[in-house]
């Protein structure tokens, strides 16, 4: 058997996802010695280029960026513990080219377009982008004719615009990250988390559903890099349990509708049963 035909047996050893584990495995003993002086972790490095290069490519991404995120997706502890490595690294890669992506749009850094408000905005535009001048085409600038606004200014049930809302809410976020920062939580992990699930929860119909949703995604645990009982704990508390029987009850809510809804941060903290269940399953610090 020539050279060749032994990188491409050797090859077909990661292709599948138990490959890939026994090889991360090797990988990653001794303090991760093996990726720089394993001559198979090259070869996987360029086949996961060659995997992703498509991905990459449709974002507006050079092939080795996507291989980059796959990297660092491999490295993740969750990532190993995973029913399907492929499937993990493949949705951390895919979340990576649509921040970065996103990222360049914005003009902003890649950790700041993973965020939902600020990848809610739109891409960056110049004023000269535009045949009509700004005023013309943005809802902004705009107001209703003069007799539909004497017609808003005669109805009672109108209370106007929802200003504070967007308000509440990213004072309800920034108070549910800092609830897992009190009780032991790295801040960068409970920032991170709390992010995350907000922004999911955004796209779902419902919070049970959402909590099963995000129950179940393993490529989350491996971005974040936390552990299952942290990774529930954290979408109990956030989300409240699925049980109907308790939907009302404050285990039900979750800490994110408790804090629309005017709860306060010191409240939540005299919560017994919410705080025992995020301090017993505090995850470690990264290093």
């Amino acid at each position: 058997m020539d050279r060749n035909e032994g990188q491409d047996a050797s090859s077909q050893t990661f292709r599948s996802s138990e490959g890939l584990r026994n090889l991360l495995c090797r990988l990653q003993s001794n303090g991760g010695t093996g990726w720089r002086n394993d001559p198979e972790a090259s070869e996987l490095m360029r086949f996961t280029a060659d995997r992703y290069g498509a991905l990459a490519r449709k974002h507006g991404l050079d092939p080795w960026e996507a291989a980059a995120a796959a990297f660092d997706a491999m490295r993740a502890s969750a990532t190993l513990r995973a029913d399907d490595p492929w499937a993990v690294v493949t949705q951390a890669v895919r979340v990576t080219c649509i921040a970065e992506e996103r990222a360049q749009g914005l003009l902003c850094a890649v950790h700041q377009a993973r965020r939902a408000e600020v990848s809610a905005h739109h891409d960056a535009e110049r004023f000269s982008d535009r045949e009509h001048e700004l005023p013309e085409y943005h809802p902004a600038f705009r107001s209703p004719p003069a007799d539909e606004l004497d017609d808003l200014d005669a109805s009672d049930d109108f209370d106007g615009p929802d200003v504070d809302r967007p308000a509440e809410v990213a004072a309800a976020v920034k108070d549910a990250i800092s609830f897992f920062a009190l009780l032991g939580w790295p801040r960068d992990s409970a920032r991170e988390g709390v992010e995350y699930v907000c922004a999911r929860l955004a796209d779902a119909p419902s919070r049970p559903s959402a909590f099963e949703s995000l129950r179940r995604d393993y490529a989350a645990r491996a971005l974040l890099d936390l552990p299952q009982r942290a990774w529930t704990s954290m979408l109990r508390a956030l989300l409240g349990c699925c049980d109907q029987l308790q939907e009302q009850t404050p285990a039900g809510r979750g800490i994110l509708f408790r804090l629309l809804v005017g709860e306060n941060l010191q409240a939540l903290l005299y919560d017994d049963d919410l705080v025992e269940d995020v301090v017993v399953n505090v995850p470690r610090a990264r290093p």
